[in-house]
């Protein structure tokens, strides 16, 4: 049923139930909907379940919990917190914000947050949908998925049970298309966006075989392609260190355990799988060539992704967010950062790498030479060899950097990862918590956001993110190599990232195990 500007609630009726929702701003907006029955009891750690539906009309005027994760009072430095209480075993909900809810059909937003594969949540208000329903006419959607060892566990070894946050993403997915045209939306035009970790599971929905014509585009924002993924075999190590730390002997004695216990024990997991050098993921999503068949870096490149328009970019000094302010690295010295890169590209061309980084940044400290190794191998070279391959078969993308450095903390922090999240929703109001924001200064700021937001926009309406009030953006092809950058000054260049594709070329990087070389 549509609603008129004076009607402020909402209803929508659904084949599970009534909703009925509130008007924020000029909007409609549902909170903490149902999308996949409560994972608790016997349904922890299996696949996403429909929901049962319910009796009358369902009130969706508030958030529901967010999926368990860890929590300190206060924050984190960087983000000032990444997720916060109320947290539940029940979190399969999604929050909609739609201009009104008629039959417009308009594009559809689905945003999936990142977090590490441990925090995060669709209900945080930097994650709100409101800017880009208000601004580009769009239906929005943010969901909550299971994570940390509730999601990226499989106690269950050898079951169908692996990676249970795929499924969940795959149970909203379904729902968007099954329910959306209720909400104003358009169930043929859903682009699917999600930063860091949820950047990550995006291309992994692109590429899966549930997935398919579920998906019009892509934003990939900072995903980690290049973390070296396991298989069940190699993460049964992984499982058997989490149940020890958490005193359970199989999985029906985890199931008996409150999520607070589980909880608590990933807390361990983290102390015994760190390794120097390297961003710490205690989870990660498994390739049981099954529920996840292929690396994500590989699952836009199949023929039958082919079509699905890609955005992908990264931040300039990403792995800043995880070690710059870490005082334990700060002391760090160049033979423990050319053994580090050792790991990458052998013994024996390690110290003419390092001379490689430190000449591309005069003046830096071994530390600084880690973070921008780091920077490569897990976000910049993998996300340029994914716009290499499909430029190269014929389908570009359009590529991204986001140079802006934040004034906080010295300077320390770079263009770290994150920070680009605010200006694509642009909403600082709403990240006022965030201390890597401090020191920005307003007018560039907002002529960024301004630029960057109505790129998003622009990409999610029509596949192509140019707009009257951007520089011209061509997509990254073989022969430019085309890359917007994002900084004070916006400006197209050609083959920004050259010097780090061509240090991480195949054959310098042969020492590499991990991640695709695409």
């Amino acid at each position: 049923m549509p609603h008129s500007p004076g009607q402020d609630q909402p209803e929508v009726q659904l084949p599970a139930g009534r909703l009925r929702g509130a008007i924020e701003g000029g909007l409609a907006v549902f909170r903490a909907v149902p999308y996949a029955a409560p994972p608790v009891g016997a349904l922890r750690w299996r696949p996403a379940q429909p929901h049962p539906g319910w009796s009358g009309t369902r009130d969706a005027t508030a958030d529901g919990p967010s999926a368990p994760q860890m929590y300190a009072e206060g924050g984190d430095p960087v983000l000032g917190g990444h997720g916060s209480p109320p947290f539940d075993d029940d979190c399969l909900t999604l929050n909609v914000w739609t201009p009104a809810t008629d039959g417009a059909r308009r594009p559809v937003l689905v945003w999936i947050h990142g977090g590490g594969f441990v925090s995060g949540s669709g209900s945080l208000p930097g994650y709100s949908g409101e800017t880009f329903a208000r601004d580009g006419d769009l239906v929005v959607v943010s969901i909550n998925y299971r994570i940390g060892p509730l999601g990226y566990l499989n106690p269950d070894d050898g079951d169908e049970s692996a990676n249970p946050w795929l499924g969940d993403q795959i149970a909203a997915l379904c729902w968007v298309n099954a329910h959306i045209a209720a909400f104003g939306g358009d169930p043929d035009r859903v682009t699917v966006a999600g930063q860091s970790g949820g950047a990550l599971s995006t291309a992994a929905l692109a590429g899966h075989p549930l997935a398919q014509g579920l998906i019009r585009r892509v934003i990939l924002e900072s995903p980690p392609l290049g973390l070296d993924l396991p298989d069940p075999a190699a993460y049964r190590e992984r499982t058997a260190a989490y149940l020890e730390l958490t005193g359970a002997k199989d999985a029906a004695e985890l199931r008996a355990l409150p999520w607070q216990e589980l909880i608590a024990a990933a807390a361990g997991l983290f102390a015994r799988t760190a390794t120097w050098g390297y961003w710490p993921t205690p989870f990660l999503p498994v390739v049981d060539g099954t529920s996840l068949r292929t690396h994500p870096a590989l699952a836009l490149l199949d023929g039958a992704v082919a079509d699905i328009d890609v955005m992908i970019g990264w931040t300039r000094e990403e792995a800043n967010f995880g070690f710059a302010l870490d005082a334990g690295y700060a002391g760090a010295t160049r033979e423990q950062v050319t053994d580090r890169i050792a790991d990458t590209f052998g013994a024996e061309a390690a110290p003419d790498v390092y001379a490689a980084y430190a000449r591309a940044r005069p003046g830096s400290r071994p530390v600084d030479v880690l973070m921008d190794l780091i920077t490569d191998e897990l976000f910049r070279v993998p996300a340029v060899r994914l716009a290499e391959a499909r430029a190269a078969a014929g389908h570009p993308v359009w590529a991204y950097q986001f140079d802006l450095a934040t004034p906080a903390y010295e300077g320390r922090l770079g263009a770290a990862h994150c920070l680009e999240l605010p200006f694509v929703f642009d909403n600082f109001d709403q990240w006022a918590h965030a201390p890597f924001l401090a020191g920005l200064d307003p007018a560039a700021r907002d002529g960024l956001a301004y630029a960057m937001h109505r790129a998003w926009i622009s990409f999610v309406r029509t596949g192509d993110p140019n707009h009257p009030d951007l520089p011209r953006w061509r997509p990254y092809e073989a022969q430019s190599r085309t890359t917007m950058r994002f900084d004070t000054v916006v400006t197209a260049l050609d083959d920004l990232a050259g010097a780090s594709r061509l240090l991480h070329g195949p054959a310098r990087t042969s020492a590499q195990p991990s991640a695709p070389l695409i």
